[in-house]
């Protein structure tokens, strides 16, 4: 399996490479309703998911499915314009693909931006939260099966997955420019259903700040890889269980779109400064 792996890896990276010559530095992964940076990327080259070998398909209808490779910040990189979950049915395997991809490609660094759900009652929805650690609820794990040592040893140190250096230069970005955010614990479940009452007591009683379907999967494969890692949830609503109210996903997306430009000036300068 491994070496079948490693084979449709290195088809994509080859299809990818022949398509384009930028060489990137630093990758993207935009969430829900996220998708806007790309029009800071001065574009050189965007390519669909469904043209490169082996690459999973978005079926999520707020996520485009293109590879976008350009210029921002100045600084070669290239953005993923829709993310995979585990809840459309991808092995863990298939979600964190891109990931391996972009490494090979020659990235050191990983953004990803996401929607969460908000549990502490200090958050509001529309604040930004920066992401300070995860807990992986997922029931699975991309790293299971053989090691892929070429890209990293069997058991990685998780004890820095965000990276304090990322965080920093964020929290300054944010200061300079007047933007609130927040610093908390990602919880990620499969989904697709929202939690119950029960689910986000419990939730939050373990430690966790918000709550999404994402991110994790591809932060252990990133820091597998010996990628720097900054992260970013947009609350999107509020998971109080005392006052819960219901919540559609229309909702969601709006209230993403609504922050987007905050989050897009926070990433946009946090390149730069890298």
């Amino acid at each position: 399996m491994s070496m079948e792996y490693l084979s449709q890896i290195n088809e994509a990276l080859n299809y990818i490479q022949s398509k384009t010559k930028v060489k990137p530095e630093i990758g993207i992964i935009l969430g829900t309703g996220l998708g806007s940076l790309v029009n800071e990327i001065d574009v050189e080259q965007f390519i669909p998911y469904r043209e490169i070998p082996h690459f999973p398909i978005s079926t999520v209808e707020t996520h485009d499915g293109k590879l976008i490779l350009g210029q921002l910040g100045g600084k070669k990189v290239v953005a993923m314009q829709g993310r995979f979950h585990f809840y459309e049915g991808y092995s863990m395997k298939q979600i964190t693909f891109p990931v391996r991809v972009m490494k090979k490609l020659g990235i050191h660094t990983l953004l990803i931006s996401n929607a969460a759900g908000g549990m502490n009652p200090e958050f509001k929805r529309g604040d930004l939260m920066i992401i300070t650690d995860h807990i992986n609820l997922l029931g699975d794990n991309p790293l299971i099966g053989p090691n892929l040592d070429e890209f990293g040893p069997r058991f990685p140190d998780m004890s820095e997955p965000y990276s304090n250096k990322l965080i920093s230069l964020a929290e300054k970005v944010a200061s300079d420019n007047s933007i609130k955010t927040q610093k908390g614990v990602f919880v990620a479940v499969s989904g697709p259903n929202l939690e119950t009452k029960a689910e986000y007591r419990f939730l939050r009683n373990i430690g966790a700040d918000v709550v999404g379907m994402s991110t994790v999967p591809e932060n252990i494969v990133a820091v597998h890889c010996g990628l720097k890692v900054f992260g970013m949830s947009v609350i999107t609503d509020e998971c109080f269980p005392d006052t819960l109210q219901p919540v559609n996903v229309q909702e969601i997306i709006q209230t993403a779109k609504n922050t987007e430009p905050k989050l897009t000036l926070i990433m946009k300068n946090v390149i730069e400064n890298i």
